[in-house]
Order: structure tokens, then C-alpha cells, then sequence
């Protein structure tokens, strides 16, 4: 798979979709999230990371590397029970996936994975109780979506 890097671009236009749409965005987070699991600010947070990481990278066209689970990048994810590992790409509701891991950053799982950085251990909420996982790697694979999205309008 080709690791490019992605642009700066990229995630400035995550923002500006999330400015956007925010109206129904909302309405499907707090539809699809249970009450006792709801930010207040889920969005504002998610637009101040972005931000923060396009202020690291302020001198470059290119994100350098990508240190938290943001959309459009591929979480490697490693169940520490087990010692097996499982990749999500976390997208956009539209785009998801599941059968393919490609989830939605408002789906449970992506929810939980969304923001977290390399290295965290977390215990992801699932419907039959919680998996103790660790985020073992996040590479960038808006290009992968772009191109599904592409061959979904030709």
C-alpha cells in the first residue's frame, strides 16, 4: 500500500466539512451515541486537534506524522488479551465500510478511537463488554477514501 504523506490540505478541508455539516453531524453523534458517552463539545475538540496538528506542521505542505487516530487514517489496533491486531480506517459516515474496516468516526469503535495516540492503551466498549486494546500504529489513508469515493461517482 502506498504510505504517502498526507497534506495539509487534507485536514483543513476536514474542518471546513465539519463547519459545513455541523447541523447534521451532530444530529447523527447524538443520535448514534449513548447518552452517558456524549461530549459536549465533541466537535469543537475534534476541530482544535486538527488545528493544533496543522500548527506543528506549520512550515511543511506535508504532515510529518500523524501522532493521534484522526479521519482519514488507518489505526492498527492490538487486542492485548489475544496479541492479535485488527486495522480500522476511520472515515466519514458516508464512506463507511464495515465488512472492508472502514468505520465511521461516529460509529461505536470509531468514536472510542477517534484522538487517541500511538502507544494508549484503552479498553474499547463493545456490546458483549470491553476488550483491553493498545493503538500500536496510525498511518494516513485519506488517499485509499478519496479513491473509493472517486470510483463510487464514475
Amino acid at each position: 500500500m502506498n504510505h504517502s504523506k498526507p497534506t495539509k490540505d487534507f485536514f483543513s478541508q476536514q474542518v471546513v466539512f465539519i463547519e459545513e455539516n455541523i447541523q447534521e453531524l451532530t444530529t447523527l453523534y447524538f443520535s448514534s451515541t449513548p447518552v452517558q458517552e456524549r461530549m459536549k463539545h465533541f466537535f469543537s475538540l475534534y476541530v482544535l486537534e486538527v488545528d493544533d496538528l496543522l500548527k506543528q506542521n506549520r512550515n511543511s505542505t506535508f504532515i510529518s506524522s500523524i501522532p493521534k487516530v484522526f479521519i482519514g487514517t488507518k489505526v492498527t489496533v492490538l487486542y492485548d488479551d489475544d496479541n492479535e491486531t485488527e486495522d480500522y480506517t476511520i472515515c466519514f459516515p458516508e464512506q463507511s465500510e464495515p465488512d472492508q474496516g472502514h468505520i465511521s468516526f461516529l460509529s461505536p469503535v470509531g468514536r472510542q478511537l477517534l484522538l487517541k495516540n500511538l502507544g494508549e492503551q484503552l479498553s474499547l466498549k463493545i456490546p458483549t463488554g470491553e476488550i483491553p486494546v493498545t493503538i500500536k500504529e496510525i498511518t494516513y489513508a485519506g488517499e485509499l477514501l478519496e479513491v473509493k469515493e472517486r470510483l463510487k461517482e464514475a
